[in-house]
Formats: C-alpha cells, sequence, structure tokens
C-alpha cells in the first residue's frame, strides 16, 4: 500500500502492464485553471433522431439503410481504416542498408460498427446489465467468427455469428485469418465521436497492434518469471487486499479499479477474478456479471460530473491468431481512458512533457477512486426526470 506521503510529494508509477512509468503531481491539482473548457454534453436527446445514420429505419452515408433493428446492429465501416482487398506491398530486402530506416508493412483487415441500442438517447449509462448483454454477445459473436482454428480457444468457443436474421450477416465471414481484434468505443465529442447514438467499433487487423503487443509482450514476461502465474491475475488479487484505496467497484466475478500506474485522472481497469483469456471463455454468470460491472462503472462515471462522461473504453484479450505461449498469458480486462479532470468541462491534455518525456497526472489513483465510489446508484438523469 503507499505510504501517505505520496499523497503530497511528487513522484513515478511503473505501469508493469506496458513497462513504462507515470510521474504524479498531487499538489498540481490546487493550482487554477484558465485554459480551455469543452462544451458540456448535452442531456436531452430524442429516441430517435431522422438525421441520425445509426438510427433504425435510416439512411447511412453510403446510401444503405438501417434493418428496424430492436437490440444490436452490425455493419461494416462505411469509412473504415483498413481495407480487406487492396494491392499486395512486399517491401525490398534492405537488411544492412541506411534505407531499412523506411520500412513499412501493409497492414489488412476489416472495420465494423456496433450499435448498442436502437434508442438514439440512451448510453451504456442508461442501458440495463441485461441490455448491455446483448452488447456482450455481439462481441462474442464477432471474435469467434473470426478466431483461428488452430487457436486452443477454438475449442472452448461455440461455433457462432451473427443471427441468420440480420441481412447483413454474410460480409462477417472473414475472407483470410486476422491476427487481432480491437474492440472499443469513443463516447462523447470530447474524444472525437460526432454521433452520440450508443456505438461502438471493432477494427480487425493482420498485424498485432502495438498497445496490445506491449501488454501481451509484459505478461509473457511476468508468466515466465513468477512460475506460471498471470501479471493481472497477480495485481487483482493484490487490489482486493486491505484497504482497498483503488477500488471502485466489484462483483462475483470482477473487479474495477482507478489502477496504481492510471495516466488518466479517472482511468479504470476492470479484470475478472478468474483468469479468462478472450470472451468466449465466459461463462453465463461471468457475462452476467460482467455485462454488470459495465453499468455500474459507466454510471458512477456520468453521475461524478452529472455530465455524459467522455471516454475511450477497449477491451484487450488473446490474440485471434498466437502463438500458445500468447494465448496462454494473454488475460482479459477492460481499460477506461476518461478525459475529464476538475468538472464537466475541464479536461485533462497529454501535451509538452507528456508528449516529450513520460506521463504525468494531478489527482493520485487512491483519490480518483475515492471519488468514483461515492457515486453509486442509479444514473443521475433518471433522478433528474422523476424530480
Amino acid at each position: 500500500m503507499p505510504d501517505a506521503i505520496l499523497d503530497d510529494i511528487s513522484h513515478r508509477r511503473y505501469n508493469p502492464l506496458r513497462g513504462s512509468w507515470v510521474l504524479v503531481s498531487p499538489h498540481r491539482n490546487k493550482r487554477p485553471w484558465q485554459g480551455q473548457e469543452e462544451a458540456a454534453s448535452e442531456n436531452t436527446l430524442p429516441r430517435h433522431d431522422p438525421s441520425c445514420y445509426l438510427c433504425p429505419g435510416n439512411k447511412r452515408a453510403q446510401g444503405d439503410v438501417n434493418p428496424d433493428y430492436k437490440t444490436t446492429f452490425v455493419f461494416v465501416n462505411d469509412y473504415s481504416a483498413v481495407k480487406e482487398a487492396q494491392k499486395d506491398y512486399k517491401p525490398l530486402d534492405q537488411h544492412g542498408s541506411r534505407f531499412s530506416l523506411f520500412h513499412a508493412e501493409a497492414v489488412k483487415g476489416r472495420c465494423y460498427v456496433v450499435t448498442f441500442s436502437p434508442s438514439h438517447n440512451l448510453t451504456l449509462a442508461d442501458l440495463s446489465p441485461l441490455e448491455i448483454t446483448h452488447v456482450i454477445d455481439t462481441w462474442t459473436a464477432l471474435y469467434t467468427a473470426h478466431l483461428s482454428p488452430l487457436s486452443s480457444l477454438a475449442k472452448l468457443a461455440s461455433p457462432t455469428t451473427l443471427p441468420l436474421s440480420s441481412p447483413q450477416a454474410s460480409p462477417f465471414r472473414p475472407k483470410q485469418q486476422y491476427r487481432y481484434m480491437q474492440i472499443f468505443e469513443n463516447k462523447g465529442a470530447a474524444m472525437g465521436c460526432s454521433n452520440p447514438h450508443p456505438h461502438g467499433q471493432i477494427w480487425i487487423t493482420t498485424s498485432l497492434p502495438e498497445e496490445p503487443a506491449l501488454e501481451l509482450e509484459q505478461m509473457q514476461n511476468y508468466h515466465r518469471k513468477h512460475g506460471g502465474t498471470h501479471l493481472l491475475g497477480d495485481y487483482a488479487a493484490l487490489e482486493l487486499q486491505q484497504p482497498q484505496e483503488r477500488l471502485v467497484c466489484s462483483n462475483s466475478s470482477f473487479i474495477a479499479v482507478c489502477p496504481w500506474w492510471a495516466t488518466w485522472p479517472f482511468e479504470t481497469l476492470v479484470i475478472p477474478l478468474a483468469r479468462l483469456r478472450a470472451l468466449p471463455e465466459f461463462s453465463e454468470e461471468q457475462r452476467a456479471d460482467f455485462a454488470d460491472i459495465m453499468s455500474d462503472i459507466t454510471r458512477r462515471y456520468d453521475n461524478l460530473f452529472e455530465t455524459r462522461f467522455p471516454y475511450s473504453m477497449g477491451l484487450h484479450q488473446a490474440p485471434l491468431e498466437g502463438s500458445e505461449a500468447e494465448i496462454e498469458a494473454s488475460y482479459f480486462h477492460v481499460h477506461f481512458y476518461p478525459p475529464l479532470l476538475r468538472s464537466s468541462t475541464v479536461r485533462k491534455f497529454l501535451v509538452g512533457y507528456e508528449m516529450l518525456a513520460e506521463p504525468q497526472r494531478d489527482i493520485t489513483p487512491e483519490q480518483a477512486a475515492r471519488r468514483l465510489r461515492d457515486c453509486g446508484g442509479e444514473v443521475y438523469r433518471k433522478r433528474l426526470e422523476e424530480g
């Protein structure tokens, strides 16, 4: 447990999941703020917006019309960041040459959009755990549909695909084997989200992206050095010891903490208590508990400053295709990276020192967890509507 003095002095904390450091400066939180302020999020939105390209029955940018879906809806992004069909690229072998500094590799893939609900005015914080379960089932179906048949996880996964009733079902059969699937959500204009309709994205690539690659390397190193135990499993066990200063909420299957090494002011990490490598391994109880803790943490975020709290959220799990060592060392977890610092309009910026030296934060993770613990219960919007 950290010494009390760390609440008052600048210090560095080590992030074993990335092998990096973060500078903590708790005294800076007292400084006056005269910088940029974000516009407060709009609390009143229509249930259906005729101009929204994600609402049921509406036309999207490329002219396709959304079906009258009732739970989730998946389609290939009309403006995907990676393409499945493109020209092959094989760089010349320039080993030992100065020109090897100009290294590039081709990346193929798919980008999906997943709506969380047909209702334009709801977010994960507004959805019930049962409704969030539909989202988790959709994530699981897509992961399973793209999972390598050679992976040890394929033996545990049921041969699930998207519902055959979906008019977009056929495009989700992969044309080749992909390496990694990144499931994520950008919520709020402060995180670059241009549409408030509740939705996330799934990018699937032939490459292993840098962030999960860093984590996977660290988890493999830890697994080898500590007799086969798992970094995040050991970390979760430590966080459950008293006084549980960074614990935000928990249930029988998951905990949510402001991690010791957090960079963002109210950053949280969701970790399963029993080791899970990927979504297909979840039992019915674990899937229900995962939906419950996702509902809990997102409500706490919204309640903190009584706003639709912006964040980037992402799932990290075993690669779709990988070595046995990679699959064995994998440990499912969820990152929430929210930018707000002092209020619904004052955000944290990673600039200057953070870009040129190392990340820095003001409020300590222990202080952040204390504030989030006090924000439980139903989402504030319901109280306002009832009042």
